[in-house]
C-alpha cells in the first residue's frame, strides 16, 4: 500500500523563470523511509510542503493515505502528518511538557491522557523524564531537536515529514541521532519523508532515495542501486560513487563483525541462518561483499570462519553504517 502518492505534480513561483518542482510523480510506501536528496535550490523542500499543504501545488495531485489533499481540512490534513525542521520550532516560553502537548491539546485530550503520551515519548526520544519542566533554552541543541521530534510524534500520525532535521547539529550528534530515528522507525515503523543535502545522512537512513535536480526527479531507487547503478554523471558525482566504493575497499568484513559486537547485537548464527545465504570470510572487505551481494541478488552475506561455519550475517544496511562511521570519524 502507497502511504504517499504524488501525481504529475508542479509547483511554479510567481515572478520565477522556472517551476520549483517539474511534472514530478512517485509513491511511498506504508512504513518506508523515503529521503529526498539534491543540492540546494533542487525543489526536495518544495515537494515536501506541498504534500501537507504549506505550499499548494499548481498542477497535479497528491494522496495521503488514499485521499486527495484538498479533500481533507487542512488542519485536519496536518494533524495527520508529523512535521520535523531543521530549526525545531520548539515554542520557547513553554516548558518541554508544554511543547509537547500542543497538538494533543488542541484535539482536547485529558490531561490523564495528555500526561501519559509525554512520558512515553520521553522515553521513545532518550530523554529524561526531568526534562518536562526545563525551557529549551535550558536544552543542547541535539536535545531540542529530540523534543521536536517527540512534538512530531505526539498524536501518533503515519506519516512524518522531516525538513533537515539534524543539519545545524554537530557531526557526532548528528550520528547519534540519526541511529534513534532508525531505532524508533523501526519500532513504531512509520512513513517518513526526509529531506537532506547529506549523502552520508541519505544512505544510512533511506529504504529509498529520490534525487532531484531541478525541480525533477533524476533517480528513484535503493540506495543499493544507486551506489552500483548510478542513473547518470549528475547521480554519479552527487552520491560521490567511486569514493563510496573506495572506502569499502578499506574496511573489512571483521569490522562489521567488531560493531555488532559493540553495538550488543547478536550474529546470527547457525540454524538461524537461511542454507541458500551466498557466504563472505570476515578478513574480506566490504567491496568485495558488495559484489557478492550483487551477484547473489540478495541484501546479505553469511560470515563464515575458515572451516565454513557461520559466525555472522553481513547485511547492506551494516555496508551502509560502517561507511557512515567512517565518514563520521574522518
Amino acid at each position: 500500500m502507497s502511504a504517499i502518492i504524488v501525481e504529475d505534480v508542479s509547483k511554479q513561483f510567481p515572478r520565477e523563470s522556472r517551476p520549483a518542482v517539474d511534472h514530478v510523480s512517485f509513491q511511498a510506501d506504508d512504513g518506508a523511509f523515503v529521503v529526498l536528496l539534491g543540492p540546494s535550490g533542487c525543489g526536495k523542500t518544495t515537494l515536501l510542503k506541498m504534500i501537507n499543504r504549506l505550499y499548494e501545488a499548481s498542477s497535479g495531485r497528491i494522496l495521503v493515505g488514499g485521499t486527495e489533499v484538498h479533500d481533507l481540512p487542512v488542519t485536519d490534513l496536518r494533524r495527520r502528518i508529523g512535521y520535523v525542521i531543521q530549526q525545531v520550532g520548539l515554542f520557547p516560553h513553554m516548558r518541554i511538557e508544554q511543547n509537547i502537548a500542543v497538538v494533543p491539546e488542541l484535539l482536547g485530550w485529558e490531561k490523564r491522557r495528555t500526561d501519559a503520551r509525554i512520558d512515553e515519548l520521553l522515553e521513545l526520544v532518550g530523554l529524561p523524564n526531568a526534562y518536562r519542566k526545563r525551557y529549551p533554552r535550558q536544552l543542547s541543541g541535539g536535545e531540542q531537536q529530540r523534543v521536536g521530534l517527540a512534538r512530531a510524534l505526539a498524536v501518533d500520525p503515519a506519516i512524518m515529514l522531516m525538513d533537515e532535521p539534524f543539519g545545524a547539529i554537530d557531526a557526532i550528534t548528528r550520528g547519534r541521532l540519526q541511529d534513534e530515528l532508525l531505532r524508533i522507525q523501526r519500532k513504531l515503523k512509520k512513513t517518513i519523508m526526509f529531506v537532506t543535502h547529506d549523502v552520508e545522512e541519505a544512505l544510512r537512513l533511506a529504504d529509498k532515495i529520490i534525487i532531484m535536480r531541478l525541480g525533477t526527479i533524476i533517480q528513484y531507487d535503493t540506495p543499493l542501486h544507486i551506489i552500483v547503478n548510478p542513473r547518470d554523471t549528475f547521480v554519479q558525482e552527487l552520491v560521490g560513487t567511486e569514493d563510496m566504493l573506495r572506502r569499502l575497499s578499506l574496511l573489512k568484513v571483521r569490522s562489521v563483525l567488531d560493531a555488532q559486537a559493540r553495538g550488543e547485537r547478536q550474529a546470527a548464527l547457525g540454524h538461524s541462518l537461511p542454507s541458500a545465504l551466498a557466504t563472505i570470510s570476515p578478513n574480506d572487505d566490504l567491496r568485495s561483499a558488495l559484489s557478492h551481494m550483487l551477484g547473489s541478488g540478495t541484501d546479505s552475506l553469511a560470515i563464515v570462519d575458515e572451516t565454513g561455519n557461520p559466525i555472522g550475517r553481513l547485511a547492506f544496511n551494516d555496508l551502509r553504517a560502517a561507511v557512515a562511521e567512517q565518514a563520521i570519524e574522518t
